[in-house]
């Protein structure tokens, strides 16, 4: 087995070289489309991550899960009973965030972008049956049905891209999870925002100073993918 390559020497193989500009060009084009309805569902696959995320921190903490909610104006919302409540609030942000990375980084590698492919329509089936508005349901269905394809394409033909959708996924997440907080949780101030309510049982910020401190999370989270998609590809 290979020693890790920390320090990165020898940087930038053609592998890495390739990781490097892949995620460059999906920043540039989520960028150009951001205010476009292409990227919708792509969206509300990050807000599906973000309430997922209050779900397992729920769960985790010995709570209930009773239903789940995305919007299609970008909003949702997670209905929990029991469990620790101040790690199930960040849970959201950061977990979005998390799950960001988590994908880059599965792209490295086929093996685990099968794994990422199946874990995420795994997720998706699941969600379908405490899924509490048609919106989901239809989300769940339809990227459940989107990953089948995508499978099946790389799978059975020549058409070889389940790598790089994981990847463009997971780059959508990554930049979406760090505007959404930077959106609802400090230029805006959203009142009922998860920065807000975490403010009133940890008062020692206020909400827009959590905001900045999830926001700084995110964005170490997104670098963190960079560094460690070069070190497993060196």
């Amino acid at each position: 087995m290979n020693t890790p390559n920390w320090e990165l020497r020898g940087c930038c193989n053609r592998n890495q070289n390739a990781f490097l500009i892949t995620i460059g060009i999906f920043t540039v084009v989520i960028l150009l489309l951001w205010r476009t309805f292409l990227l919708t569902p792509f969206k509300l696959i990050t807000v599906f991550l973000h309430e997922a995320s209050h779900a397992v921190a729920c769960k985790l903490t010995c709570g209930d899960v009773e239903g789940m909610e995305v919007n299609a104006n970008e909003g949702g919302s997670t209905t929990t009973r029991g469990g620790i409540y101040w790690l199930i609030l960040p849970a959201g942000y950061l977990g979005s965030s998390f799950w960001g990375m988590a994908l880059i980084l599965a792209s490295t590698n086929l093996l685990t972008a099968r794994i990422a492919a199946a874990g995420l329509g795994l997720a998706l089936f699941i969600v379908l049956f405490i899924a509490k508005n048609w919106t989901l349901r239809g989300l769940c269905i339809g990227f459940i049905v989107f990953l089948a394809i995508i499978w099946v394409l790389q799978e059975l033909t020549t058409v070889k891209i389940l790598r790089y959708v994981i990847l463009f996924i997971g780059v959508m997440n990554s930049l979406f999870s760090v505007y959404d907080i930077y959106d609802d949780l400090i230029s805006r101030r959203v009142h009922s925002s998860d920065a807000e309510k975490f403010a009133e049982i940890c008062p020692c910020c206020t909400g827009c100073g959590w905001g900045v401190i999830w926001g700084m999370i995110s964005f170490m989270f997104l670098c963190a993918s960079l560094y460690l998609g070069l070190v497993i590809l060196s």
